[in-house]
């Protein structure tokens, strides 16, 4: 699976994912072709990169250049704010190629939301000012092509800074992140570890929000390149540049992230143990068990350990405090590796039997296996050795 991670730690604009994207082996030859396909007026803009220094670090540096003379009289003579829905429609009528048209849709749609609830119109409405016209689209379908020709399947990004201070906008003197930025922000890391200025413009929010998993640190990955994309800007307290790096990873969907919590109990009962076991299982733990272990005072205690979904955490912690009187629990985040296994019902000679398969095998259901030992008159093991071989028999 192809993973991009972000470095953000400058922050991210539009042009600057561009250059990162372009510097990373997209061909500037391949964007300004597709591009074109776009249908906006001939020669409205042209592109130029070059490399250059930021504190210490060179990246490759986009330039949009917007050719004054087509700006004026575009668009059939109208001023160049254009709406969301028209931009909607241009691009759902190029001839860009489906994915492509798919991810520059849903960036827009992101950055068109955020604007609408942040100055009270409808989506539709929503005119772009400096996000505005051409600069933004650009922008916007750019990374999208690059992610469609890098073959990228998951972007992740580093906590991002916010910035400070205010910004000059077509609204007039706004606060920086700007609000439509903030919004688009929600949900991913952020902190204030930077002086003044924008650090992160709406497009770049807008790329993040509509494609990005928000993470503290790199995903697993084998990294195999890396692009450097400058910002116009050169900030005093860090290099202004935007690092990609572009490799592979495994595919996430065999983990899931559960919360283990553990106390030590030492003057609990065995009864109230098996009492508290049993009503942490029917409040949803995944799984519980005791390890006996030595406290101080040469006490022999019991350590308790259950695993549960995030969500059912507090009502399990509640439990275990009412039933065990224990004063303090510790609680992890781990990672589960969970293979991928089917349930299927298969008629067996002794009737209905669900089985479990797994790549390393099928196992037939322990509550089944007990059923039928005990009405054969049959040892458990005897009855899965036979279920088992039934199984494979009803197979080939």
């Amino acid at each position: 699976m192809t993973i991009l991670y972000l470095d953000a730690a400058a922050g991210i604009s539009g042009d600057m994912t561009v250059a990162a994207l372009l510097d990373l082996g997209l061909p500037l030859d391949h964007l300004n072709c597709e591009l074109a396909l776009l249908g906006l007026p001939q020669g409205s803009f042209a592109l130029s990169t070059k490399q250059v220094e930021r504190r210490g670090m060179t990246g490759l540096h986009l330039t949009v250049q917007l050719l004054e003379e087509h700006h004026h009289h575009h668009a059939h003579g109208q001023h160049h704010h254009r709406s969301y829905a028209d931009i909607r429609q241009m691009i759902a009528e190029s001839s860009l190629n489906a994915r492509t048209k798919e991810l520059a849709q849903r960036i827009f749609l992101r950055l068109a939301e955020a604007e609408a609830l942040v100055h009270g119109v409808a989506c539709e409405a929503v005119t772009f000012h400096e996000v505005g016209a051409v600069d933004s689209i650009v922008d916007i379908v750019a990374v999208a092509i690059a992610l469609d020709y890098l073959h990228v399947e998951n972007v992740h990004v580093s906590a991002v800074p916010l910035g400070g201070g205010f910004v000059e906008t077509a609204h007039g003197r706004l606060p920086v992140p700007a609000p439509a930025t903030a919004e688009l922000l929600k949900g991913f890391a952020v902190h204030g570890h930077c002086p003044e200025g924008e650090r992160v413009t709406p497009t770049g929010a807008a790329i993040l929000a509509a494609l990005a998993k928000g993470c503290h640190t790199m995903p697993p990955m084998m990294v195999d390149r890396i692009g450097h994309g400058a910002g116009t800007k050169d900030f005093a307290d860090c290099p202004n540049i935007l690092r990609a790096f572009l490799g592979s990873g495994r595919e996430e969907t065999g983990h899931d992230t559960v919360r283990e919590a553990v106390c030590n109990l030492d003057d609990v009962t065995a009864e109230q143990l098996g009492y508290t076991m049993e009503r942490l299982l029917e409040a949803g733990a995944l799984d519980v068990w005791y390890t006996a272990i030595q406290m101080k005072k040469n006490r022999p205690g019991a350590q308790l350990s259950f695993l549960c979904v995030p969500d059912r955490l507090e009502e399990l912690l509640a439990l275990v405090m009412a039933e065990t009187g224990s004063l303090g629990v510790r609680i992890n985040d781990v990672r589960r590796w969970i293979s991928n296994r089917q349930r299927e019902e298969r008629e067996t000679g002794w009737g209905m039997v669900r089985f479990k398969r797994s790549p390393h095998g099928v196992k037939p259901e322990y509550e089944d296996c007990r059923r039928i030992a005990r009405e054969q008159g049959l040892p458990l093991r005897e009855v899965q050795r036979l279920l088992r071989k039934e199984y494979d028999g009803g197979d080939r």
